[in-house]
């Protein structure tokens, strides 16, 4: 039997965002810049597919541009708020994703920007008065904190963030990578700057995504070439990308609570059947459901003599899940998020992550096969 239990670092597609892709492969090949009928098929079709994302998040067709994913979305975040907003001081946090940390040490580096870390607790839960510490002062501040860490699952309250950017006149972005299409966003009574998205993260095509700037925000290209994305973005559209993300916004909003109450039902059963199968364990960040991300799971298991072995072990029985994030696994370090949270790193922590094609009778397999690896392995 194969498991899939890595959804944080990528979703399979679902099959209804297959079936709309596939016509504009076969069919769809007019460029959008054309001003032919080929060419105004497919611009309809980006035009179409941005109208539908737009009134998912109650926002304006005009402020969601899209890209290649979050990387590039975060990074045209922060830029513009640097180039373009007058920013001179970043405000983010040491477990965010590293197109944020590595975007802001860019900009340090390249213009001279101060860059802060706010306070957390063992959680990774954000210390709002640390954050409100750091928002005195006159310079012109971006906070960059992401609405859901992708690898401890513990969720940012984006309202009181977002006062308290209001509150100091500073600007606001969340990597919401892991959270949209998951959660509902009213972009009207949120007041964010920058939101981004990528689609793979909830059943749509790799390799798109989009960036949200707030109307009211000024921002400028990061890839310059043509007039492409209201000139924001150039290069020719990810025509049958981009249909396949506004499809699968779609399917997640189409039933998103009963989404959530499903996986968080496969969440709490695992959890409830790891406490009991061990007595020495743990779980990273805050598992409140109100505080947590519903479909990730961290847990911090009994020492093992082969604890660096977990993975492959649970690999070679068919499980697929990871030691942290995905863009990241290539590196001989250790997760930055569970360092940046004190973690024991001499014991095996795994990241299990869940998506609506998870079933109970995959997680009771996953449970068996780690019962099986412990029995032979635990000092």
């Amino acid at each position: 039997m194969a498991v899939y239990l890595d959804n944080a670092a990528t979703t399979p597609v679902a099959p209804e965002v297959v079936d709309a892709m596939i016509p504009v492969l076969r069919d769809g090949f007019g460029n959008p810049s054309s001003t032919h009928s080929f060419g105004r098929k497919t611009k309809a079709l980006i035009e179409t597919s941005r109208r539908s994302i737009a009134k998912h998040l109650n926002c304006q067709p005009s402020e969601i541009i899209f890209t290649s994913g979050g990387t590039e979305a975060d990074n045209m975040a922060l830029t513009s708020a640097v180039t373009n907003c007058g920013v001179t001081h970043i405000i983010t946090s040491e477990i965010e994703h590293k197109a944020v940390i590595c975007a802001s040490d860019a900009l340090k580096a390249k213009h001279g920007v101060k860059v802060s870390y706010v306070k957390l607790d063992e959680n990774g839960t954000v210390d709002l008065q640390d954050l409100e510490r750091l928002l005195q002062g006159d310079e012109k501040k971006i906070v960059s904190l992401m609405h859901a860490n992708n690898e401890i699952a513990t969720l940012l309250p984006l309202d009181k963030v977002s006062k308290l950017c209001k509150q100091y006149d500073a600007c606001f972005h969340s990597d919401t990578v892991q959270t949209m299409g998951h959660y509902p966003f009213d972009m009207r009574e949120l007041e964010i700057d920058f939101l981004t998205c990528a689609a793979h993260k909830f059943h749509g095509p790799k390799g798109i995504g989009f960036l949200y700037i707030n109307k009211s925000t000024k921002a400028e290209a990061l890839i310059h070439g043509g007039a492409q994305e209201r000139g924001m973005r150039g290069g020719t559209e990810n025509v049958y990308g981009i249909v396949g993300l506004a499809k699968a916004m779609d399917l997640a909003y189409e039933d998103v609570k009963e989404h959530q109450e499903y996986v968080q039902g496969l969440k709490d059963y695992m959890i409830s059947e790891l406490k009991a199968m061990f007595s020495d364990i743990s779980f990273h960040g805050d598992i409140r459901p109100e505080s947590s991300l519903y479909t990730v799971l961290n847990v911090c298991f009994p020492k093992t003599e082969k604890a660096g072995m977990l993975l492959f072990t649970l690999d070679l029985k068919g499980i697929a899940v990871s030691g942290g994030s995905a863009c990241s696994s290539g590196a001989s370090v250790g997760s930055h998020v569970l360092t940046g949270i004190n973690t024991d790193m001499t014991r095996p922590n795994v990241r299990f992550s869940f998506s609506r094609y998870t079933t109970k009778e995959e997680i009771e397999f996953a449970l068996e096969q780690i019962r099986v690896v412990f029995e032979k392995t635990l000092v």
